[in-house]
């Protein structure tokens, strides 16, 4: 389904990403994991298309100048420079990195706003899926947004993306800042979408232990760079692997 080959992105000198080639096949999760700072949010704006529009603003106000080179092939296309717009219609949507939902409005509110793009048909069936995936949701749906919990801001903004009805559903960092008990309800919930609805699932973490029982493949990050790339098991065994994410 998304297929990046050798891409390249700058931040005027500085190289964020380089050289990056990897695959996130129909109706799998795959998983990007690396410490802060080795290019994890910059390969999520990449791929939504966000960057763009993080580009044009830095020219708008004469700041650093950002290159992007290379393909992002999505559905057999390169994609690389059509707007993020186009692109969450065509079904790439992006769960961004601590949230970013609207505080002021209530959760049903924000779920509803996630799907401008569906039909009335697709918004009401999707709504009902989100609250059977989170039931606590459904329960504070007119509380705002900025009055939840982490978790519940984190569920919230998980379902305010299925509503845009994804075909790929990007996740960046779905485990900052939450509990351990949090972190397994979600990740329950991440699992569930793929199986239940066959959305392909990209998932960008730090937190790599907690994602590696889902995930059907994965790529390890340093620096911009992809260092290692396998099964669940292949990446568990690793011994590199084991002590910089697993504590081993």
């Amino acid at each position: 389904m998304l297929y990046i080959k050798n891409l390249m992105v700058f931040y005027e000198n500085a190289l964020a990403l380089n050289n990056v080639t990897f695959t996130c096949r129909e109706g799998e999760i795959t998983g990007v994991f690396g410490s802060n700072g080795a290019g994890k949010s910059t390969l999520m704006f990449t791929i939504s298309g966000i960057i763009l529009d993080i580009k044009k603003t830095e020219i708008m106000m004469g700041g650093e100048r950002i290159t992007i080179l290379g393909e992002i092939q999505f559905g057999g296309k390169d994609i690389i420079n059509i707007k993020p717009s186009e692109r969450t219609r065509r079904g790439i949507v992006l769960c961004p990195e601590r949230r970013r939902i609207f505080p002021e409005s209530s959760t049903l509110e924000n779920l509803k706003i996630g799907g401008y793009l569906a039909t009335r048909q697709e918004a009401k069936k999707t709504l009902e899926y989100v609250f059977s995936l989170f039931p606590a949701l459904k329960d504070l749906k007119k509380r705002e947004g900025g009055f939840l919990s982490g978790g519940e801001q984190q569920m919230l903004a998980i379902g305010r993306a299925l509503m845009a009805q994804p075909k790929l559903l990007l996740l960046d960092e779905p485990l900052m800042g939450l509990s351990p008990a949090i972190q397994s309800k979600l990740i329950q919930a991440v699992k569930e979408i793929n199986e239940k609805t066959g959305i392909t699932i990209l998932i960008a973490e730090q937190y790599a232990q907690p994602i590696f029982p889902i995930i059907h493949y994965g790529y390890v990050m340093e620096k911009g760079t992809i260092v290692m790339a396998g099964t669940a098991k292949e990446l568990t065994d690793n011994p590199h692997v084991k002590a910089a994410y697993l504590g081993a």
